[in-house]
This record gives C-alpha cells, structure tokens and sequence, in this order.
C-alpha cells in the first residue's frame, strides 16, 4: 500500500507542478526556472517508474495490468520531461511549453488508471478527487518555486506568482467542496458513523482538513497580502510551509480515501 500511495502522490505532484508551470508566463519568467523544474519533474518520474517497477508486473492481475501502465507513463513523462528541460535550454519556448503540458497529460493519466475497474458515478468524484489534489500540490509547490526564484532574480515582475497565488486560491475552495462532499458521503452513505473507531478516525481527518485545506488556504492569504509591501523573501518563507501543509494534507487524504469509499 505504502508504494501505491507514494507512485499516486508522485504523479499527483507531477501533474500540478507541470500544469502550473505551463499556465505561468513565459515572458515575464526566465526560461531558467522552466528548465531547471523539469529537472525535479524527471526526478519525479524516475522515481515512480522506480517504485512501479518493483511491483510484480508479470502478473495477469488488475493491479500489475495498472502498474503496467503506470510504468509506461513515468517512463514517457521522465523522457518528456528530459527533452523539454533541453529545448528550454536552447530557448525554444513554443516546443518547451508543449512538452510541458504532454508532461502534465501523462502524470494525470497515470493518475487515472487505477480507476479503470471502476464503474458508476463514483469514476466522476475520483477524477475530480486527483485533478483538485494535483492542482492544490502543483501550485502551491511551483508558487514555492517561482517565488524562491526572484531571490535569484529580483527584476522579474510579480504578476506570474500573483496569478499562481490566485489560482491556488481558487483550487483549495475546490478542493474543499469535493473532499466535502465526499466526507458527507463516507458518513452518511457510507456507514461509517456506524464504525467502530470513529474517533480515532476524526482526528486524522481534522489534521488533514486543518492542515492541507484550511491551514493552506490561510498561508495563500498571507502570502498574497506580503506581496503587497513586497517582499518575496517573506512570501517564500510562507510558501515553504504551505508546501509542507498541503503535503501532510494530501497524504493523510490519500491514506483516508484509501479505506473509504470516497474521497476525503
């Protein structure tokens, strides 16, 4: 389980760093902070081929017909992440924002496959359940990013990370309203007032919407308000703690999910 969860959270990672990185403006953002992050995207991808590959893939079961897949997916997001740190490097930018989206397409489907034995209404609030989880992640992460990067290059307008702000913003409202619904479901619907060890259970969701939901929502707003004196020295140090924030979040709501019939 340990190992199912790390792969989904990489690809996760992947999927929103790298959609965030293709809605940033390359005009007003140095090729270099593209080039570099997809360094750290290739990174993440060979480690989740890594970590799928040491499953038993030989076997003829649903899950190695999904590690499978998932392999190939890190394999090609690894690769394409490896060409388009390259064609950043030589200032091809159409070809590198490109690449960059594929990139973003292969950790989402990677994602997606072990949904694929699943039937119903409840495919929809899964695919929304990773989408939002991914959003959340990569712009927070990539907000992190882009804003430790004006250290190295302070005349960058702060338009780019505004707009990140703003769009993270957005994506935990998002989140909240699916995991929302999904934790109704999970009590209602599901049974789990009826459960032994309900409040045991309680507790790790309130660290999970205290600290990835509500605690990251919080941190944005600081953020966004340091902007305003400005000082992205102050609003990088925010950022690394919503970074943190939203990890422990999104982990306990990956571990939480995984025994429960909706996301939480």
């Amino acid at each position: 389980m340990f190992t199912q969860t790390l792969v989904e959270f990489l690809f996760r990672l992947t999927f929103g760093v790298a959609a965030a990185m293709g809605l940033t403006d390359s005009r007003q953002v140095t090729s270099g902070f593209f080039r570099v992050h997809l360094w750290v995207l290739l990174g993440l991808q060979t480690l989740a081929a890594l970590a799928t590959y040491s499953w038993p893939l030989n076997a003829k079961t649903p899950a190695a017909a999904i590690g499978m897949w998932q392999f190939a997916a890190a394999v090609t997001a690894a690769v394409a992440s490896y060409v388009a740190a390259v064609a950043w490097m030589y200032e091809r930018r159409a070809m590198g924002k490109t690449l960059i989206w594929l990139v973003a397409a292969l950790a989402l489907s990677g994602s997606l496959f072990p949904l694929l034995y699943l039937k119903g209404n409840l495919v929809v609030l899964q695919v929304a359940d990773r989408i939002s989880s991914g959003a959340v992640l990569g712009l927070v992460t990539t907000a992190m990013l882009l804003g430790h990067w004006y250290l190295n290059t302070p005349t960058m307008q702060l338009a780019p990370l505004r707009r990140l702000l703003f769009l993270l913003g957005a994506a935990v409202i998002l989140r909240m309203a699916i995991c929302g619904s999904g934790l109704a479901l999970e009590l209602t619907v599901g049974g789990k007032l009826q459960e032994p060890g309900l409040t045991s259970w309680l507790l790790f969701v309130s660290l999970r919407w205290l600290a990835g939901l509500v605690g990251v929502l919080g941190l944005t707003w600081l953020t966004w308000q340091t902007l305003k004196i400005p000082n992205t020295q102050s609003a990088t140090g925010i950022l690394y703690a919503a970074v943190i924030l939203a990890f422990i979040g999104e982990l306990a709501s990956q571990l939480l999910s995984a025994e429960a019939s909706y996301p939480i």
